[in-house]
């Protein structure tokens, strides 16, 4: 506990730096937070007007997409609020700041994962919480047990979400290229805002066993509103389990071959 107590301590103090410079110019600050609302506003804007002329979007009603994106908005904005610092991870590795990190005595992915959270994320973060709650309560019947698998999925899509920004730090320590992987890995995740029923075969079984964005995002709200079986739930964390174990084999691999740049 201790230990633990003292990353949440790191973690913070980071932040605290990350915020103070975001922060140097408020008017800035004001206009990417007001961006990120419209975003979010707009879409759902865009949701209203689908379902007055479709009614029903793959056998879901409107609250129930609302779930759907929502739960995508929770997901995607709290790996970038934790993650924050996965952006910024090639500049250290190029600059050379990467191998002073290493001889901190913090474990080597601590501080590429965790080096910075952006407090801005926190509102979208709360809306996304309260639409949660809002579409989730007035979506049939909700039982306590689909509420407790809402949460055990949406805790297995954070452990994947977090697998696979580990991948994307060890690709970039092999190739620099992260960049360019982690706008993939957004482009990729974007397919999560309403059911994968929307999408035919064989793109629906892509995008939810190879590219798990059917997993990440879809899944906790189909176990809410009772449409995932058990096996579905099983299959589901045991994928959660082996992404994050295969994630934390890469990232060692890719620590082996990692040249610092004083070589």
């Amino acid at each position: 506990m201790k230990k633990l107590a003292r990353y949440i301590i790191i973690w913070w103090k980071l932040t605290l730096g990350t915020s103070q410079i975001a922060f140097q110019s408020r008017f800035g600050a004001l206009l990417f937070l007001l961006g990120k609302l419209l975003r979010y506003i707009f879409f759902l804007l865009f949701l209203v007007l689908l379902i007055n002329r479709a009614k029903i979007i793959a056998g879901y009603t409107f609250l129930e997409i609302v779930l759907f994106y929502a739960t995508f908005n929770f997901l995607d904005t709290l790996s970038q609020f934790f993650f924050r610092n996965v952006y910024r991870f090639r500049q250290q590795i190029l600059n050379g700041y990467f191998d002073n990190l290493l001889l901190k005595p913090l474990p080597s992915l601590f501080h590429p994962l965790f080096g910075g959270s952006d407090m801005l994320d926190l509102v979208i973060l709360f809306f996304a919480t309260g639409f949660i709650f809002y579409a989730g309560l007035h979506s049939g019947q909700v039982t306590p047990l689909h509420i407790a698998l809402y949460i055990l999925l949406l805790l297995n899509g954070f452990v994947i979400t977090l697998g696979l920004h580990i991948i994307i730090l060890g690709i970039g320590i092999l190739s620099t290229a992260i960049d360019n992987t982690v706008m993939l890995y957004r482009d990729l995740t974007q397919m999560g805002r309403l059911p994968i029923e929307i999408y035919q075969e064989p793109l629906r079984g892509l995008i939810t066993f190879v590219i798990p964005v059917g997993i990440m995002m879809t899944y906790p709200v189909r176990a809410m509103l009772g449409l995932l079986s058990p096996t579905g739930v099983i299959i589901a964390l045991f994928f959660g389990v082996i992404l994050f174990l295969s994630s934390l084999w890469f990232w060692r691999y890719a620590l082996r071959h990692y040249t610092s740049a004083s070589n």
